[in-house]
């Protein structure tokens, strides 16, 4: 007579469940945009302190730089490529330079390894920063862009396309400064490649084009911001060709889109090292 042990019976209490039945169901996985909420609202709350005195800085320095061009440049194209390259100017200081350096800390610090223990999305968390630090942008850009309408007499009717100017050139932007953090391998490098990339948007941005040489015309044309510069300075005009103005802005939209996903893979690559 053979002894069976009670757990393998059918009818027992105590038989053995299914290995799928013990698994701990886990939770839902989370979502990009409560996730991408959630990291913006978490930076602009640790940021406002101190950035607020950095983006006064980002604003005098383009305030300073149009009354020194006051005097250089003709009114007319000059004047209008001044004032919005000015205006975009404080876009790219707080969007490439400080999240340049942002980024490039974090990934020295070690603050990476806090993000990548969370259940959010890489792509949240670099749009939720990048979205941050461009908001940071927008009444410095504004201030900046009535100083420069007065200061130079061009008129004010058309300064609501900045509501789509900062946006897409900010993305665009943002997403160069997280991706240029992120890929340095030292923070000083990462801060110097965002002062890089603000010069350039200074040099290449502010200057009329017309006085450029042609090598450099190209090298401006390779700049994210110089689109979201074009297309402000068009509205200046008595009748703006809003084909070109919206071809402008269509270009910042696609570059912004890469510079992103580019910054998401740079977040991704970083986080497992």
């Amino acid at each position: 007579m053979s002894v069976v042990p009670a757990d393998v019976l059918p009818g027992s209490a105590l038989a053995v469940e299914e290995p799928a039945a013990c698994a701990v169901e886990l939770g839902p996985r989370a979502r990009l945009w409560p996730s991408l909420a959630a990291v913006y609202r978490a930076q602009l709350s640790r940021a406002r302190v101190a950035r607020i005195p950095l983006l006064f800085v980002a604003t005098f320095q383009s305030v300073g730089i149009m009354i020194l061009m006051r005097g250089v440049v003709d009114d007319g194209a000059e004047a209008q490529a001044v004032v919005a390259g000015s205006s975009v100017l404080v876009v790219a200081f707080v969007a490439l330079n400080l999240l340049a350096q942002y980024f490039g800390q974090l990934r020295a610090s070690g603050g990476l390894d806090h993000y990548a223990t969370l259940p959010v999305p890489p792509a949240a968390v670099v749009l939720g920063a990048a979205g941050a630090y461009a908001s940071f942008t927008v009444p410095g850009t504004v201030v900046t862009a009535l100083f420069g309408c007065v200061l130079f007499g061009l008129p004010m009717a058309h300064l609501w396309v900045l509501m789509a100017v900062i946006p897409l050139a900010g993305a665009a932007l943002a997403g160069l400064g997280a991706a240029l953090g992120l890929l340095a391998p030292r923070p000083e490098l990462a801060t110097l490649l965002g002062q890089l990339g603000m010069s350039a948007a200074l040099l290449l941005g502010v200057l009329p084009a017309d006085r450029m040489p042609e090598a450099v015309r190209f090298t401006r044309d390779l700049l994210p911001s110089t689109y979201g510069v074009e297309a402000f300075a068009r509205t200046f005009g008595p009748h703006p060709d809003w084909a070109f103005v919206l071809g402008d802005l269509a270009v910042c939209g696609v570059v912004g889109v890469v510079s992103l996903a580019v910054a998401t893979w740079a977040y991704r690559r970083a986080a497992v090292r």
